[in-house]
């Protein structure tokens, strides 16, 4: 019992083991695949290749609607649609999302050209 109190006074008197979180965050490592940060869906093809590599389905393209949708409750953050993306669209960030309040998903649209771009891109 008398060797346990020596152990309680070296913790009492020494700093925690342990990060103080809300207070003091950890930076993320150079290259963590934390969320998948960012879609530039004006430069995005609507191929479909992120969505058919994807493992869980996370991503759905909609190639008429031009439309691209990310269900971030079922992504496993593998990075594999980063990789695959031809036009390399969509980005990967090294920190992760924080809580969510509400399940929704992220919609992106590729806003229509005017007519004076689509004759140059033509």
């Amino acid at each position: 019992m008398l060797d346990m109190l020596g152990n309680i006074f070296k913790n009492l008197g020494s700093k925690p083991a342990t990060r103080m979180y809300p207070f003091e965050k950890r930076t993320p490592y150079k290259n963590a695949r934390g969320r998948v940060e960012g879609v530039a869906i004006e430069n995005c093809i609507f191929c479909g290749i992120c969505a058919k590599r994807c493992p869980s389905d996370a991503i759905t393209v909609k190639k008429e609607e031009k439309s691209w949708e990310l269900d971030p409750f079922k992504c496993i953050i593998c990075g594999v649609c980063a990789e695959s993306c031809p036009k390399k669209c969509i980005s990967m960030g090294e920190e992760h999302r924080t809580s969510a309040l509400k399940k929704e998903k992220a919609k992106y649209v590729q806003p229509p050209k005017a007519a004076g771009e689509e004759k140059a891109a033509g």
